[in-house]
């Protein structure tokens, strides 16, 4: 299961300092506006301390986690909608991801410039979110108000599409009071309706606070109703360029347990309501995402296609099971592993198996 986020923010407040951080990659990081004009794509393993137990106990040929897709775009700026600094191209790199990441500058180096014709505070985190959600609730305002009049003349031939032209309407309506698209109650079949709208802001966002890093420790106001997460984008440059044993020490000596990368990926893998299961075998130790609730079979079929056309049974021992009793073997000695079914809901670190039939 592929997973994309896209990194989104005003000029200047340190995505792609964070970015090259976040994939070790060199990428371009100035501290002009549009400094990033095409953007960056990166996979970035997702941590997970339990992919090292497993292999602690199967001994395999290699270890490969679950993995996010971070998009460095551009820096937004108002007017984006009309096509400001080249808004529209933008707008388009954030539409093919899965979530959105905002990255909002609280740092108060005075040598790195705001965006062009700002006023007030040098740094307003309030302020900067406000204006990004502005732009993204204005483009979806025009993708809404250019759908309708198609969804009229189809409701008009198929009533059938009359939901659709419903739920289009209200929304037009609650965007145009500079409200998000996600924030607005809608049944799961209202939901499925506006599917086809592919709005921005119907996107799950999470909020990533630029600190300086002496404010690492601080507990910090919340942004569009969430806790950002505080990260220092120079620490963590810093962090990509030394070893683990190197990196550790750093972060202790920060009084930090994990780097703020770390718990991106977490936080970005959580939004999306996903979680990962393991196989474990003398080739590798691997993590596979899969969304909460998902049931065997669609389990099965983030490995490959045919294991779900073709499921059988789910041979399913739990995470603690497995290291407790010694891997397979032992977990299959004490009754510990399951012959699990098609109706059987995937749990957050089950190691398994899939017999299946083609």
């Amino acid at each position: 299961m592929s997973l994309s986020i896209g990194i989104v923010g005003l000029p200047n407040v340190g995505k792609s300092t964070l970015f090259t951080a976040l994939t070790k990659k060199g990428g371009l990081a100035a501290n002009y506006p549009f400094a990033t004009i095409d953007p960056n794509v990166g996979i970035v393993d997702v941590p997970d301390d339990r992919l090292q137990k497993l292999a602690d106990i199967v001994h395999p040929g290699r270890i490969v986690p679950a993995t996010v897709e971070f998009v460095d775009i551009a820096g937004l700026v108002k007017g984006a909608n009309e096509g400001e600094g080249l808004g529209n191209q933008f707008l388009a790199n954030i539409r093919n991801c899965d979530a959105i990441c905002e990255v909002v500058r609280y740092f108060s180096d005075p040598n790195v410039m705001r965006e062009t014709g700002r006023t007030g505070k040098f740094v307003d985190p309030a302020e900067d979110v406000d204006t990004i959600q502005t732009e993204l609730v204005l483009a979806d305002l025009g993708t809404v108000e250019r759908a309708i009049p198609k969804l009229e003349k189809e409701a008009k031939r198929d009533k059938e599409n009359a939901p659709k032209l419903a739920i289009a309407k209200r929304l037009q309506a609650w965007l145009n009071d500079g409200k998000r698209a996600a924030d607005m109650d809608m049944t799961e079949d209202e939901k499925k309706a506006a599917h086809d709208l592919f709005l921005l802001t119907m996107k799950p966002m999470l909020y990533v606070a630029n600190v300086d890093e002496d404010q690492l420790g601080e507990k910090l106001a919340p942004l569009g109703g969430q806790d950002p997460i505080p990260i220092c984008a120079e620490v963590e440059a810093e962090l990509a360029e030394l070893d683990a044993d190197e990196a550790k020490e750093y972060l202790e000596s920060l009084g930090l347990e994990r780097s703020g990368l770390e718990t991106l990926a977490q936080a970005a893998y959580h939004l999306l309501g996903l979680q990962s299961f393991f196989t474990a075998g003398e080739m590798e130790v691997k993590a596979w995402t899969v969304r909460i609730g998902a049931k065997a079979p669609e389990a099965a079929g983030v490995i490959h296609s045919d294991f779900e056309k073709g499921f059988i049974k789910a041979e399913t021992i739990s995470y603690e099971d497995y290291i407790a009793l010694g891997g397979e073997a032992g977990a299959r000695e004490a009754g510990r592993l399951r012959m699990e079914g098609k109706d059987y809901v995937v749990q957050d670190g089950d190691v398994m198996h899939f017999r299946f039939n083609v």
